[in-house]
C-alpha cells in the first residue's frame, strides 16, 4: 500500500513521473432500487474523482450503475487504460460477502433470495481481473462495507447484517478476507466480517480521511493508508479500523518528504505501532473517560512508559485522561473579553482531541500574546488582560499535563503565578481565584510526581495560605473543604521530609475542619471519607512518633467512618478497600505494641474482606494481590508468636498467590517485585529456624529477581531499595555460615545502592536511615575481622546520621531507638564505652517512662544495665 502511493506521490511531483500514465475507474452507487439507499457515495466518488485527478490520474466516474452497466464500465476501463504504469479502482456503496466470495452491489441488486442476490452482484474478482490485466501495479479501494442493504430503515453504515433467515448464514456482513494478490494492493474501509460508517457529514469516514492523505508528501502508500486506517479508527473511537492487503513489489519508493510530517499525522504513524493489548486498555480508559482515543495515545507514545509497570502505566493513562477533561471543559467554557482569544482557545481545544498538543499548546501561545502585546504596549486593562493571559497559560499547562509533559506544565503553571503577581492585589472574581488555588494544587502534585519535594512543599504551604485567605472572604463550604485537604497535601510532604511535629498540627487542622463540616452535613460522603483519611495520617504519625494510644484511638476513628461509609453502600469495592487498609493500620500498631492477639484479629478481618472482593472479581490481579499482602501480614504475626510452622503456610499462601500472578503476566514489574517479597518473608521465617541452607535459597531468589528489575531502570530508586535489602539479607546468612569475608562484599555491595540514594536526596530521612543500617552491618563484619579501624569508621558515620535523624525530630521513637543502637554498635570502638552505653541506657529508659519503648525492645534495659555492671566489677 504504502508502495503504491509513494508511486503516485512520485508520479505527481517530480518530472520523470509525469510520463508515467496512471489510470482510475471510480464507482459510486447510492440511488438503490430493492436495497436500502444510502446518502454519500456519489459524494465519495466525486470527492476521489477529484483528489486523483490532482495526483495525474485519468479518471472515469461512473455513478448509480446497474450491473450491466457497472460491467461495461469494466470492460471499457480494462480495454482503454491497457498497458497503463498505475491502475486504479475505487468503489462506494453497498458490499456483502457471500459464501465466502465478495461481491458488490450494483443499484439493481435483488435480494429476494440468495441466487438472485448472486446474479445481480458484482464478483470483486472480476474487478481484480480487470486491475491485474491492466497494469503492474494495482490498487483496489473498497468502500463498501456499509451495514445492512436490506433493512427497511436508513442507518449509518454500509455492509449486510440483517438478510432472511433461508440466506443469512450465507451472507455476512461486511466483506471478507482478501489473500495477498500479485502486484495489486486491497484496501478495505472496515476491517473483514465489520460494517463501515456511511458518514453523517457530506463523505464516509474512510473517503474522508483517503481523500485528505491522498496527497501526503514523501510517504510510501503504505504509511498513506496507516494514516487513514489511524484516523478512522481515532475519529470512530476504536469502532472501525479499516483493513489493508498489499500484495505490491517492493521496488516502488516514496518522493523525498519536502518538510517533516505535522503533529497529527506523526501520532497516527505512530499508534499503528501500538500492541493489540495496550489498544484494549487505552480503548477501556477512554470509555470510561468519554475522552477521544488520540490524546491518551499521544500521552501513552509521548511519555517515558518504557519503566512502568503495568498498573503504573494504566494509573498514568488515567491521569492524562482526567487532566485531558478537565482542560477540554475548561477550553469550551473559558471565555474572553477579546473574541480572537476565545476563537484561538477553542481551535486549541480542536487540536487537543486530535492529540496534538504541540498544535494546541502553539495556538495558545498566540492567544497568550494577543493579550501580553495589549497589557504592554497599550497599558489597556491592564489587569483583565493579565488575568486572560494567566487563562490561557493555566489552559496551556493542562494540555503538557494531558500529555504527561511535566516539565513543560510546571513551566506554564509557573507563569501563570506570575502573571498573578503581576496583577497585584486586584479583587479576584470566584473564577479567578479558584484557577489560581488550582495553579498552586496542580504544581504541588506535579513538583511531588517529579520528585521535587523542597518545591512540592513550597507550592503546597502557598495553595495553604491562598486558601486560607479565601476562606475568611468566602462562604462556600467547599473552600474550607479545599482549605483541609491542602493542610493533608502540605503534612504529607512534611511526613516525607521527616518533620513529623509539623506533620502531625497539619493533619490534626484538616481534620478539625473536616468534622465542622461533615456535622452539618453529614451526607457529604466524600467529605466523610476525607476526615477518615486525616484520622489514618493522624495515626500514622503518632504510631511513628511512638504514642500508641492516641495512634489507636485515630484508627478507631477512622474504622468508624469508613464502616458508617461501608453499611451505606455494602456493595462498595472502593469502600471496602479503604476499610482493608485502616484495619491494616490498627493490626501494624497492635504488632508494634506487642498486642499480637489484636494484631492478628485486625489482620484477619482485613483478609476476610479482601478474600470476599477477590472471590467477586477473581480475575482481577489487584485483589489477588491484596490477598496475599493479609497473608504476609498475618505471617508476620505468626513468626513473632513463635509459630514459625504457621508462618510458613501464610507466606506460602501469599507466594502461590504472587507465583501464579507473575506467570500469567511475566512481564509485569510489580508482580515480580512481589514475588522478590515473597521470598524475602519465607527466608525469614527459614532464619527463625536456623535453616541457613532452606534461608539463604529463598534470599538468593529474591536477590535474583531484583537483580534483573534494578538492572532494567537503575533510576528506580524502590527497586535499588530492594536490591539493596536483599544483599544484606544474603550478607545475614552468610555471616551465620561463617562466611564473614562473603557477608562483608555483599554489605559492601549494598552500601553502594544505600550511599548513592542518600546523596541523590539529603532530605529523604528513609534513606538515611538505611545508609546508617548497612554502615553499622559493615562495622559489625569489620569487627569480626578484628579491622577496627574500617568497624571504627564505618560505626561512627552510622552514629552521625542517627543523631542527626534523632534531633530532628525527638518525639520519633523508632529514631530515638536508632540512637540507642548506633551508642551500643560504637561503644565497640569508643575510647570510652562505658559513657556511650550510660547514654544508651539513659535514652532506652526516656523512651520506656514516656511510653514510647516497644515491648520487644524493653529486654534491651536489663542488657544495658547487665554490660554497665561488668564494667563497674571490672574496676572492682
Amino acid at each position: 500500500m504504502r508502495l503504491l502511493f509513494a508511486t503516485l506521490l512520485m508520479f505527481a511531483t517530480t518530472a520523470a513521473g509525469a510520463a508515467e500514465r496512471r489510470v482510475a475507474l471510480v464507482m459510486a452507487d447510492d440511488d438503490y432500487r430493492l436495497v436500502r439507499p444510502l446518502a454519500n457515495p456519489v459524494n465519495d466518488g466525486e470527492a476521489m474523482e477529484a483528489a486523483l485527478k490532482t495526483l495525474g490520474f485519468e479518471v472515469v466516474l461512473e455513478t448509480n450503475r446497474d450491473l450491466r452497466r457497472m460491467r461495461r464500465a469494466l470492460d471499457d476501463f480494462r480495454e482503454d487504460a491497457k498497458g497503463a504504469d498505475v491502475a486504479l479502482v475505487y468503489f462506494s456503496g453497498h458490499g456483502v460477502e457471500i459464501s465466502g466470495e465478495n461481491r458488490l452491489l450494483p443499484v439493481d441488486a435483488d435480494a429476494s433470495s440468495l441466487d438472485a442476490l448472486a446474479k445481480t452482484s458484482l464478483k470483486l474478482e472480476e474487478v481484480r481481473d480487470a486491475v491485474a490485466a491492466i497494469a503492474k501495479v494495482g490498487l483496489v479501494v473498497l468502500d463498501a462495507c456499509r451495514s445492512d442493504p436490506f433493512s427497511g430503515t436508513m442507518s449509518e453504515g454500509r455492509g449486510a447484517t440483517s438478510l432472511a433467515k433461508d440466506i443469512a448464514d450465507k451472507v455476512k456482513p461486511g466483506l471478507g478476507r482478501i489473500g495477498r494478490a500479485e502486484n495489486i494492493l486491497f484496501a478495505f474501509s472496515a476491517a473483514p466480517g465489520e460494517t463501515a460508517a456511511d458518514g453523517t457529514g457530506q463523505n464516509s469516514p474512510f473517503t474522508t480521511a483517503l481523500t485528505k492523505y491522498l496527497g501526503t508528501d514523501g510517504l510510501e502508500i503504505r504509511s498513506v493508508l496507516t494514516l487513514v486506517q489511524q484516523e478512522v479508527y481515532d475519529l470512530s473511537r476504536g469502532k472501525q479500523l479499516p483493513y489493508v492487503e498489499s500484495g505490491l513489489p517492493k521496488l516502488f519508493f516514496a518522493a523525498e518528504a519536502k518538510e517533516r510530517l505535522p503533529e497529527r499525522e506523526r501520532l497516527l504513524l505512530a499508534m499503528a505501532d501500538v500492541t493489540p493489548e495496550m489498544r484494549v486498555e487505552v480503548e477501556q480508559i477512554a470509555s470510561d473517560a468519554d475522552v477521544p482515543l488520540a490524546p491518551l495515545y499521544g500521552a501513552l507514545i509521548s511519555a517515558d512508559a518504557s519503566h512502568l509497570s503495568a498498573d503504573s502505566l494504566n494509573a498514568r493513562l488515567r491521569e492524562a485522561a482526567d487532566a485531558f477533561v478537565k482542560v477540554r471543559g475548561e477550553m469550551k467554557m473559558l471565555a474572553s473579553d477579546d473574541p480572537k482569544v476565545t476563537e484561538l482557545r477553542l481551535q486549541a481545544e480542536e487540536q487537543l482531541s486530535l492529540g496534538a498538543f504541540d498544535g494546541a499548546r502553539a495556538i495558545l501561545a498566540k492567544a497568550a500574546d494577543i493579550d501580553n502585546v495589549s497589557r504592554n504596549a497599550l497599558k489597556v486593562n491592564f489587569v483583565s488582560r493579565t488575568l486572560s493571559e494567566a487563562a490561557t497559560r493555566f489552559l496551556s499547562g493542562g494540555a503538557a499535563r494531558a500529555e504527561l509533559d511535566y516539565a513543560t506544565a510546571i513551566g506554564d503553571y509557573e507563569s501563570v503565578l506570575a502573571l498573578y503577581g503581576e496583577a497585584g492585589q486586584t479583587p479576584l472574581s470566584l473564577e479567578q481565584a479558584d484557577r489560581q488555588s488550582r495553579t498552586l494544587e496542580e504544581l504541588g502534585v506535579l513538583y511531588t510526581t517529579v520528585g521535587n519535594v523542597e518545591a512540592a512543599g513550597r507550592a503546597f504551604a502557598a495553595l495553604l495560605a491562598n486558601l486560607e485567605q479565601r476562606s475568611r472572604q468566602e462562604t462556600a463550604p467547599s473552600v474550607k473543604r479545599d482549605l483541609a485537604v491542602s493542610h493533608i497535601k502540605l503534612a504529607n510532604i512534611r511526613m516525607a521530609q521527616g518533620d513529623l511535629p509539623t506533620s502531625l498540627e497539619n493533619y490534626e487542622a484538616a481534620r478539625d475542619i473536616l468534622q465542622n463540616l461533615t456535622a452539618g452535613m453529614p451526607d457529604k460522603k466524600v467529605w466523610l471519607s476525607d476526615l477518615a483519611t486525616a484520622n489514618d495520617k493522624i495515626g500514622n504519625v503518632l504510631a511513628t512518633q511512638g504514642v500508641v494510644g492516641a495512634a489507636a484511638k485515630a484508627y478507631q476513628q477512622s474504622l468508624s467512618i469508613k464502616q458508617q461509609l461501608v453499611d451505606a453502600e455494602p456493595n462498595s469495592a472502593g469502600l471496602l478497600r479503604d476499610l482493608t487498609i485502616t484495619y491494616d493500620e490498627i493490626g501494624d500498631l497492635a504488632r508494634t505494641a506487642g498486642q499480637l492477639d489484636g494484631a492478628q484479629t485486625a489482620f484477619e478481618e482485613s483478609l476476610r474482606i479482601r478474600l470476599a472482593l477477590a472471590e467477586n472479581k477473581p480475575d482481577d490481579p489487584e485483589r489477588q494481590r491484596a490477598v496475599a499482602v493479609s497473608q504476609e501480614r498475618i505471617g508476620d504475626v505468626m513468626r513473632e508468636r513463635g509459630d514459625v510452622a504457621g508462618a510458613l503456610a501464610a507466606y506460602s499462601n501469599s507466594q502461590a498467590i504472587a507465583e501464579e500472578l507473575a506467570r500469567r503476566d511475566p512481564d509485569h514489574t510489580d508482580l515480580k517485585r512481589d514475588l522478590s517479597i515473597s521470598h524475602v518473608k519465607i527466608g525469614n521465617a527459614l532464619s527463625d529456624q536456623k535453616n541457613w541452607p532452606a534461608a539463604l535459597n529463598s534470599y538468593q531468589q529474591a536477590l535474583a529477581v531484583t537483580r534483573d528489575l534494578a538492572a532494567g531502570d537503575p533510576a528506580n530508586s524502590e527497586w535499588q531499595r530492594d536490591l539493596s535489602v536483599c544483599l544484606e539479607k544474603v550478607a545475614g546468612v552468610l555471616d551465620q555460615q561463617g562466611d564473614v569475608s562473603g557477608a562483608l562484599r555483599h554489605y559492601q555491595d549494598s552500601l553502594a545502592i544505600a550511599d548513592r540514594l542518600a546523596k541523590l536526596d539529603p532530605a529523604n530521612s528513609d534513606w538515611q536511615r538505611d545508609l546508617s543500617i548497612t554502615l553499622a552491618e559493615i562495622g559489625m563484619m569489620e569487627t569480626k575481622q578484628r579491622h577496627f579501624e574500617g568497624s571504627r569508621k564505618a560505626f561512627e558515620a552510622s552514629l552521625k546520621i542517627r543523631q542527626h535523624l534523632a534531633k530532628s525530630d525527638p518525639n520519633n521513637a523508632i529514631w530515638q531507638f536508632d540512637l540507642v543502637q548506633a551508642y551500643i554498635n560504637y561503644a565497640y570502638v569508643a575510647k570510652d564505652p562505658k559513657a556511650v552505653l550510660t547514654k544508651a541506657l539513659d535514652l532506652t529508659v526516656e523512651l520506656d517512662r514516656t511510653g514510647r519503648l516497644a515491648p520487644r525492645d524493653k529486654s534491651t534495659i536489663r542488657y544495658l544495665r547487665d554490660l554497665l555492671a561488668k564494667f563497674d566489677a571490672r574496676k572492682k
